[in-house]
């Protein structure tokens, strides 16, 4: 079974284990990334200059980065302040594997 969340389908326990406004967050973020590079595509296609190019994909990677901040940080803070919120057949995620996947992203 799945629940809707602004167009997208996620399974109703992933929805149920992270608050709603860090989704909608780390969404728009995500969708702000899509179309920037969607523009990066576009800026290559049209021969705009390296400059402009690697300004805009520069601006790509930080959106990706904050979405991904984002998504690590309610992970944390779920695992941290609603232990009951991981689910009986997912383990729970140790600190040291947080902050690995934070890391991760540095």
């Amino acid at each position: 079974m799945a629940s809707e969340v602004r167009g997208s389908t996620l399974p109703k326990a992933d929805v149920a284990k992270h608050d709603t406004a860090d989704i909608d967050a780390a969404l728009s973020r995500l969708r702000r990334a899509q179309g920037q590079l969607g523009g990066v595509i576009a800026m290559i296609e049209q021969g705009r200059s390296c400059r402009d190019v690697v300004t805009q994909l520069a601006a790509v990677s930080r959106a990706l980065d904050r979405a991904g901040f984002k998504i690590v940080a309610s992970g944390l803070r779920d695992c941290i302040t609603r232990p009951e919120a991981q689910l009986a057949d997912t383990p729970a995620m140790s600190i040291d594997e947080l902050e690995k996947l934070f890391l991760s992203l540095a």
